[in-house]
């Protein structure tokens, strides 16, 4: 594979395999697309050569926003902005998909006006914080589909389903984190991404199979007890049955480094979940250059690469690297 070279999500086509992955700005304002937050997205997509941008993820409602400058898809209000945002990008000829999120445990009273909530307690959790019950799961649910329909309607390509660094999702999923004894329990891994597949079910019903979905797993936590390589396999490969798109892999509790690894950290789990499924795999986590990322889809490590910290540091790193592969 050639980092040059289309990749098929859904019915649609990337024009490369690049992808910008979610990477939080904290420029918006009440929830809201600013000017700031609109040119770091024009400046790093501006010269045409980005397959695949995922924006910073947007909560799905207030009870779950991370940080008061994050950006929002809870309200329809939030629809004009974040219009403008997916027409400035889709103008360079890249695909956008909007990552929607719940923070769970991750924010604060302060930050929502609402006790935080998570999958269930742990012995260091402080007593300022509450387990989800069933009725608000399912509440919930709805809650993320209302936000894909948004995406849809503001001009998003597909959503990217949030379940990383230890946000709501990835408290279902991680047995270091899930302690539940019901069916959104950690005994099992239909039980522990339940949550995640009523959600995909629910888009589903609401914008039809051709809408592409996706989901951010954090699939090992790389921690003794916690979630494994294998784990996010058998994950992966639920996913795929359910009618996910594309798998885009991160870390879990370990967030996003992984002790001693300074090079496509995830790459160890990304080969085990290409090999498993047959929807793409974005692998993301310092790859800096393009002969990099071009090695590693030819070895069959990924289809897609994300560069996140070095396309922070210079916004034309993509036409830049391209330039040096011809």
């Amino acid at each position: 594979m050639k980092i040059n070279e289309s990749v098929k999500i859904n019915k649609l086509q990337t024009m490369n395999r690049i992808v910008m992955p979610p990477m939080d700005t904290r420029s918006a304002i009440d929830g809201k697309v600013t000017p700031k937050l609109l040119k770091f997205y024009t400046d790093r997509c501006g010269s045409g050569n980005i397959g695949l941008v995922i924006t910073e993820h947007c909560y799905v409602t207030k009870q779950g926003r991370a940080s008061k400058k994050q950006l929002g898809i809870y309200d329809d209000s939030c629809i004009e902005g974040l219009s403008e945002l997916t027409s400035a990008i889709k103008k360079s000829g890249s695909l956008v998909f909007a990552q929607i999120s719940h923070a769970g445990s991750r924010t604060t009273r302060e930050i929502t006006g609402e006790i935080p909530v998570s999958s269930s307690l742990n012995l260091e959790d402080n007593s300022d914080l509450k387990v989800l019950s069933r009725d608000e799961i399912h509440e919930l649910v709805g809650l993320y589909a209302d936000a894909a329909v948004r995406a849809k309607k503001a001009g998003y390509d597909g959503v990217e389903i949030h379940s990383a660094h230890c946000y709501l999702l990835n408290q279902f999923y991680s047995p270091l984190l899930n302690h539940r004894e019901d069916e959104y329990g950690s005994d099992c891994m239909e039980n522990r991404i339940r949550f995640h597949l009523e959600i995909i079910k629910e888009i589903r019903e609401r914008l039809g199979k051709d809408f592409p979905i996706a989901v951010r797993l954090g699939g090992c936590d790389y921690t003794e007890g916690g979630s494994t390589i294998a784990d996010a396999v058998e994950a992966a490969m639920l996913f795929q049955q359910a009618g996910v798109d594309l798998i885009d892999l991160s870390g879990g509790t370990c967030y996003f480094n992984v002790p001693g690894r300074t090079h496509a950290i995830f790459r160890d789990m990304s080969e085990e979940v290409k090999k498993a499924v047959s929807v793409p795999v974005i692998l993301t986590g310092c790859i800096t250059t393009g002969r990099e990322a071009e090695e590693l889809l030819e070895a069959q490590a990924a289809d897609l690469i994300g560069i996140g910290r070095a396309l922070i540091k210079n916004p034309d790193w993509a036409a830049e690297e391209l330039a040096k592969l011809k």
